[in-house]
């Protein structure tokens, strides 16, 4: 008999957890769907102005294709981010980190900001643990304020592999957390 209910709860055990890959897999793959309607022909890409020398503007346009790239990533799974993909990119310029970062974190903890606490502009799980849930006013208050946190608590302290923030950033995860974080970067680049 306790053989029988060992075999059993295993077999229930590993049934949701095949059920649950199956949603992720089928989830990545909606997501794959999306970005492969995208238009990438010559004429829908952002020409870039001419390199010069000594001349450097700090002021981020699209036509910088990072902003572009991020933008066309975020509006293929239609996540509010998009229209702030110039601020992610100034932020990230900013405090000396990969323009991905942000993004990257977002997907990870709400899907691209579409599961976040109630009128929270949370998309980082920033602040958030048990019953303490950080609140911005807005996604742009959120994007600067967790990119100078991030700088600060994470950068500034040698914290700069995925292993690394997450080791902080969330203590408890098995290192799923690093790997969805790499993937999302991975994803953000291919768009």
């Amino acid at each position: 008999m306790g053989l029988f209910l060992f075999l059993f709860v295993l077999n229930f055990t590993l049934v949701i957890l095949l059920h649950e890959q199956t949603r992720v897999g089928k989830a990545h793959a909606q997501i794959l769907q999306d970005l492969e309607r995208l238009d990438y022909s010559p004429s829908n890409q952002l020409s870039q102005p001419p390199l010069v020398l000594g001349a450097i503007d700090s002021e981020v346009k699209l036509a910088d294709g990072r902003a572009a790239n991020l933008q066309r990533f975020l509006r293929s799974i239609n996540s509010p981010l998009f229209e702030y993909t110039d601020i992610i990119v100034e932020e990230a310029d900013k405090h000396g980190y990969d323009y991905r970062v942000l993004v990257a974190i977002a997907m990870q903890e709400s899907t691209g900001c579409k599961r976040i606490p109630p009128d929270s502009y949370n998309c980082w799980g920033w602040g958030i643990y048990g019953d303490t849930v950080t609140k911005f006013s807005s996604y742009e208050e959120g994007i600067r304020i967790v990119s100078s946190g991030i700088k600060r608590l994470y950068i500034d302290k040698g914290l700069i592999t995925t292993e690394d923030i997450m080791r902080k950033y969330t203590p408890s995860s098995n290192g799923s957390w690093a790997w969805a974080v790499r993937h999302f970067f991975q994803r953000i680049e291919a768009s």
